[in-house]
């Protein structure tokens, strides 16, 4: 299992937004500050703190780890290709890569080579993967697909493609390609400027120490400017009541409901502090109970006069006494309509049936009572005595007074007396009713001081009541509807009630201040509700404190957290199983092999803060920090050699990938970087981006010089797109015979120029060709005629090359003629001569095919005077 694989598989139990920051430690190496405010609210998150953005902690997948090289497979790659949605890349494109030695991939900036080292970093799952592929920027947004390629490989020996797709697992044999970049190189600068040699994803860890301190310091802070305050409750919480007792529980016990509770009077209890307060203070309490007392009965009696003044035109009387005149009036009008039917007969006197006439014959009727008791009264005999005229009644008389009985005892007029009774004494009893609250003068006063309410209740009641009174009797009589009868308004009943039974619950309470221990049970219940007033003033205050000691509870829970002992120990437990003599001996050699023969590294084992195990320490009198002494070349050599310390004891023997690896090296270590890949290149497959035509050189010299197979690979820019590769290299990094024949490709495009007849553009192609048969003859001379003993920005003179070396009169005629024809059309020519001719396409091929009979006289010469020389 490697490094990274065990930090994996251990991560898993850490908090969750620990596994957030290592994959995106594992992704960038470095926490910028939008990782570490991402961090630092998942860690609050999971503390309780909600976090309003709502992020959600993201982990490294498992796929995302590469898996350790496999010491026996053999991967070997042939070709990348059917890249889609690669940057700019050109859709399909194919980059071929030799199978044995060096391939190097030469093109010029903006070419194209970014994106096909991002696709390699991704696919082979590279150290640093910070750089996205991107989608083709000329497609509509939401069309691309995923990134995906292709590599040809050859996987112990039986070819195979294995396809890659961005954010799918990789093929597992790609992850024996190793690949080092600029980024990765950055990786083994330590945050403070020294170089630090960390095994291969150590500097994770590191990196999380580095994020907890962090965040520690940061939620420290925060907790600090968020400390809670007891000022505004310190002092009910000294006091001896219920409200201190649960001030004195916060934060641990005392929840924010309890607080509500307690700060929240009813009105009986504000009513009963209230009292307590001003009972507490009477000097003479006795004495104003009674005075209590005697106000209580006073408006005891006029709470009883209200009751019965109400009640006697209460709507249920008056409803009452409505349905009975109406029941009155409907049998009245029953009994005349009777009465007119019985006036009706003839030979009766006017006025027979009327009232007069019932009242007379009813005098009648008690007068026969006397006069003839020994008959029932209208049953006369014909000679008996009329009772009223006293002359003899005869046949007819008789007969007539029981007619005259007969109507009076008829049904309507009976019923209309009862109605007339049954109405008259709820009428009398609501008209002669006493409704006089005698609400006045001291009375008015006395209420009005206590409840001015009440008072105002008291004194419209007396209107409405008498207003009534009056309406009840217009409304019998009929002089106005029953709907025009006052409505009651307030009930000044209950006020009263509570009035009464407040003075007399003062009362009590003041006799009760004689005894001692119903005194103190006051004083103690007067305090604890005054607490729990006071308590509701400053209960903003107490809520927000208890939510800072929540917070701060939480953040604490944050800190603790945050401590780094437990990644320390894991550091320092893979640092032991990592360190060893033959990684310090491996790094040593790499140094050496680089010629930076002045550094040697002493592997310290030790794990301040989770930081890495081992650490430069240069050999130089005085000491001093690796930053402070040494160059930025240095410490990129110094990178490269830690990279391949690592393939060396990776074991592995896949190859291994490299990404313009000479970047801001000076140009005598570029020479000592090109000679260990070529070397390199004799065991494993080595392939090299570069946009550095002189480093291309350099790597082609050194791997004659070592005998390694190099090939030459061109990626540019075409209308397809970017990456596109081309069989043709650029003219300046071809050697003399490659040019000549690049110059004879040229010639055939000028022909057909001078063939069309297109002027211009036969003398514009006709001086571009010239000017690389200018170059060509240069590079004749550094490489044939010199034989490379001395070449431009060379690392030295190749000594034993002038073995072959000869220069003749005839060399320097042919050199001279050749460069002079040449400059006349790559120069400017001055405007007195005008432009030059033309030369036709014979002319410029005899002058190229000139170079080239020189060219094979020159190296047939340098062979002879070799041999010859011995």
């Amino acid at each position: 299992m490697t490094i990274l694989q065990e930090i994996h598989a251990w991560s898993k139990d850490l908090a969750p937004w620990q596994q957030d920051a290592i994959a995106r430690l594992y992704g960038d190496r470095t926490l910028s500050a939008g990782d570490l405010d991402d961090l630092y609210a998942l860690a609050k998150t999971e503390a309780g703190i909600q976090d309003a953005e709502g992020r959600r902690p993201r982990r490294l997948e498992d796929a995302q780890v590469a898996p350790k090289a496999d010491p026996v497979r053999h991967v070997v790659l042939g070709a990348i290709k059917e890249l889609a949605n690669v940057n700019a890349l050109a859709s399909e494109a194919r980059l071929p890569i030799a199978r044995t030695g060096m391939t190097v991939i030469y093109g010029e900036n903006g070419a194209g080579k970014s994106g096909y080292s991002r696709v390699f970093k991704h696919a082979c799952r590279a150290r640093d993967r910070r750089e996205p592929i991107l989608p083709d920027a000329n497609l509509e947004p939401g069309k691309c697909g995923p990134a995906r390629a292709v590599f040809e490989a050859d996987v112990d020996g039986v070819a195979i493609d294995l396809p890659w797709q961005d954010g799918a697992e990789p093929p597992a044999p790609l992850s024996d390609i190793s690949i080092f970049d600029s980024h990765c190189a950055r990786a083994y600068i330590d945050n403070q400027g020294d170089f630090a040699y960390a095994p291969y994803g150590l500097d994770i860890l590191e990196g999380l120490v580095g994020a907890c301190n962090k965040l520690k310091a940061r939620a420290l802070a925060e907790k600090g400017a968020t400390a809670p305050s007891d000022a505004a409750y310190a002092v009910l919480a000294r006091e001896q009541t219920e409200v201190a007792k649960k001030l004195l529980g916060i934060p641990a016990r005392t929840k924010a409901e309890d607080i509500e509770a307690l700060a929240t009077l009813s009105e009986a209890e504000v009513a009963r502090l209230e009292l307590l307060t001003k009972t507490l203070a009477e000097a003479d309490p006795k004495q104003k109970a009674l005075a209590l007392r005697q106000k209580a009965s006073r408006l005891g009696d006029l709470k009883a006069r209200a009751t019965a003044a109400a009640d006697a035109v209460s709507d249920e009387r008056v409803i009452s006494l409505q349905g009975l005149v109406q029941k009155s009036n409907l049998a009245k009008a029953a009994a005349e309509l009777a009465a007119k039917e019985f006036r009706a007969t003839p030979g009766q006197l006017p006025g027979t049936g009327g009232e007069e006439w019932k009242a007379l014959f009813d005098a009648a009727r008690m007068f026969s009572a006397a006069s003839h008791a020994e008959h029932a009264f209208p049953g006369l005999p014909a000679d008996a005595a009329c009772p009223l005229c006293q002359n003899v009644l005869g046949e007819e008389g008789a007969a007539r007074l029981l007619r005259f009985d007969a109507f009076i005892q008829a049904a309507a007029e009976k019923a209309a007396k009862e109605a007339h009774y049954a109405a008259a004494a709820p009428f009398l009893a609501i008209k002669q009713a006493n409704l006089d609250l005698m609400f006045r003068d001291a009375l008015v006063e006395e209420l009005t001081e206590i409840a001015p309410a009440v008072a105002e209740a008291c004194a419209v009641l007396q209107e409405v009541l008498k207003a009534r009174q009056q309406a009840v009797v217009q409304s019998a009589a009929g002089k106005q509807g029953w709907d025009a009868l006052p409505k009651f308004s307030v009930d000044p009943q209950p006020g009263l009630m509570g009035v009464v039974d407040g003075l007399l619950s003062q009362a009590n309470a003041l006799d009760a201040t004689a005894d001692e221990k119903l005194r103190a049970a006051m004083v103690a219940e007067r305090a604890e509700l005054d607490a729990r007033r006071r308590l509701g003033e400053v209960k903003v205050a107490v809520l927000e404190a208890m939510t800072k000691h929540e917070y701060c509870r939480k953040l604490q829970a944050c800190i603790d957290g945050m401590e780094t002992r437990g990644i320390s120990r894991k550091s320092t437990e893979l640092s032991r199983t990592t360190a060893s003599q033959e990684l310090a001996d491996a790094l040593n050699e790499e140094l050496k092999l680089l010629k930076v023969h002045h550094l040697r590294v002493v592997m310290k084992p030790e794990s301040p803060g989770g930081r890495t195990q081992f650490k430069l320490t240069l050999q130089l009198p005085g000491g001093g920090a690796p930053a402070a002494i040494l160059s930025e070349g240095e410490q990129r050599a110094i990178a490269i050699a830690s990279f391949m310390a690592e393939i060396r004891l990776g074991k592995g023997r896949g190859g291994i990938v490299l990404d313009d690896p000479v970047s801001s090296l000076d140009h005598r270590r570029r020479w000592e970087v090109a000679e260990r890949l070529a070397e390199e290149s004799l065991t494993r497959q080595v392939i090299v981006f570069t946009h550095d035509i002189y480093f291309l050189l350099i790597l082609e010299q050194k791997a004659q010089e070592v005998g390694a197979d190099l090939t030459k690979n061109y990626i540019r820019r075409t209308a397809r797109g970017y990456g596109v590769h081309s069989e043709d290299l650029p003219f300046d990094v071809l050697g003399t015979k490659d040019r000549l024949g690049r110059l004879r490709q040229m010639l055939v495009i000028v022909r057909k120029a001078a063939k069309e007849g297109d002027e211009e553009a036969q003398r514009q192609l006709t001086a571009k060709c010239y000017g690389h048969l200018r170059l060509a003859w240069e590079r004749c001379i550094e490489e044939v005629l010199l034989n490379g003993a001395v070449q431009r920005f060379g690392e030295g003179v190749a000594t034993l090359r002038l073995k072959g070396v000869t220069v003749t009169d005839n060399d320097y005629s042919e050199i001279y003629a050749g460069m002079t024809k040449c400059s006349k059309f790559e120069h400017d020519a001055a405007a007195a001569v005008g432009r030059l001719p033309v030369p036709v396409p014979v002319e410029l091929s005899d002058d190229i095919e000139r170079l080239a009979k020189w060219r094979d006289l020159l190296d047939k010469r340098v062979k002879d005077v070799a041999k010859a020389r011995g």
